[in-house]
């Protein structure tokens, strides 16, 4: 059975869920930026990619809190959570569980999160939404 509820905690709920999305991308992006040679290491990229990785990150985190543009956003978040799947899987060889708690499954969470934002327009809670 469904139980009809008010609008606005779907809107709540889709607020929340993108200020919690936003709070893991900025932090992410906000360490490619601050430590670009140590993180690209890490990831085996470039330094330039990093930083590139970590605007995208940023930028993607900044829209969703304000609630602009969320769709665009999160599709490029989906896009940065599949080339990390994509890394573990195929370049680390990391299963789903992985070692030590570095398998995908978060990644995978993340991107199916940011699959809801697409799918609902972030609600009509923010820019967007007014």
């Amino acid at each position: 059975m469904v139980y009809p509820l008010p609008e606005i905690f779907t809107d709540v709920a889709l607020l929340f869920l993108r200020l919690l999305i936003a709070a893991i991308f900025g932090s992410s992006g906000w360490s490619h930026f601050r430590q670009p040679e140590e993180r690209a290491e890490g990831l085996g990229m470039s330094p330039g990619a990093t930083r590139f990785l970590g605007a995208v990150e940023v930028l993607g985190a900044a829209l969703l809190v304000v609630g602009l543009w969320d769709q665009i956003a999160a599709a490029a978040l989906i896009v940065v959570m599949l080339g990390a799947i994509h890394r573990k899987m195929f370049v680390w060889n990391t299963g789903f569980w992985g070692d030590d708690s570095n398998g995908w499954y978060y990644d995978l969470l993340y991107l199916v999160c940011n699959l809801v934002i697409v799918a609902t327009a972030g609600g009509a809670i923010g820019i967007d939404g007014a």
